[in-house]
């Protein structure tokens, strides 16, 4: 019996390898951003999470009690706890991120296998619906702390000390997210970043002046030197030409750095994402 032959546009649409999508681009980023934010808004505003940001705020107000910086030695004290915020707003956010993919990697497979969405749209949903969860808390906390220490009194430094945290929590998450999306194992991830957070903290201009030239470029890829630089730059701009060897101008090569970094890292955690679907299909 002869086989009977097929309609060409059924055959076309059979053999054509192009994915048809039931929603727009737009619309998938949009559905995916609101379950991202319905999922995690508890968790981000758990009673525990804040009393941890609230307690290391007042804890840290009330070490440096409406400090000053008329002289060299008050002011290198207000540098100390410059130092610790950068530090603090670069480790919290860092070892949260690691776990996004790493626990969504199994629903991830199973709903791109079925073509429920795009993987641009997923990536794009899961790293912008945080921001608003994530911003909330640091606010909280510099609140307390910008007003408690007794650092400059006036809205421009306030606002400008606000949006270098915020950078430096972007580009903390960005590579938090790419640790995990590279190795997606929590176990390694951790680790990893265990070791990348205590390397970029100690590269980050505080502990050690002069470093090595063999091992200077470091400091370079840490977000922490380049936020820290830039708080002291964003509090003495007026008051002094330098502060602990750090040369206080517009901070502009500094914001350059975090912004790369906030591009980079999360253009690596995407890549990474995009290989893991490659070889999953």
């Amino acid at each position: 019996m002869d086989p009977i032959p097929l309609d060409e546009e059924v055959k076309s649409n059979v053999s054509s390898p192009k994915r048809v999508w039931g929603a727009s681009w737009w619309q998938q980023y949009a559905i995916l951003s609101c379950r991202g934010i319905k999922e995690r808004r508890h968790d981000y505003f758990s009673w525990l999470r804040i009393t941890q940001v609230l307690a290391t705020a007042t804890i840290l107000g009330l070490l440096w009690w409406h400090s000053d910086c008329d002289n060299p030695k008050d002011l290198l004290d207000q540098a100390g706890l410059l130092f610790f915020i950068s530090v603090f707003w670069g480790f919290f956010p860092i070892f949260t991120a690691i776990f996004a993919f790493p626990q969504e990697r199994a629903m991830l497979k199973k709903e791109r296998a079925a073509d429920m969405y795009r993987l641009s749209a997923y990536f794009l949903a899961r790293t912008t619906s945080d921001l608003p969860l994530d911003l909330l808390l640091p606010t909280l906390f510099l609140l307390v702390v910008y007003f408690m220490a007794g650092l400059r009194l006036s809205a421009g430094p306030f606002f400008l000390t606000m949006l270098t945290v915020f950078l430096c929590i972007v580009a903390a998450q960005g590579l938090g997210l790419a640790i995990g999306a590279t190795l997606m194992d929590m176990k390694k991830a951790t680790t990893l970043a265990s070791v990348t957070v205590m390397t970029f903290m100690l590269a980050g201009g505080y502990f050690v002046k002069k470093v090595p030239v063999f091992v200077s470029w470091i400091r370079y890829m840490s977000f922490n030197y380049h936020t820290y630089k830039l708080l002291l730059k964003v509090q003495y701009e007026p008051i002094t030409p330098s502060v602990n060897g750090t040369r206080i101008d517009s901070g502009l090569t500094e914001v350059v750095a975090l912004v790369t970094m906030v591009i980079g890292y999360r253009l690596l955690a995407y890549l990474s994402l995009r290989r893991m679907s490659l070889q999953g299909a």
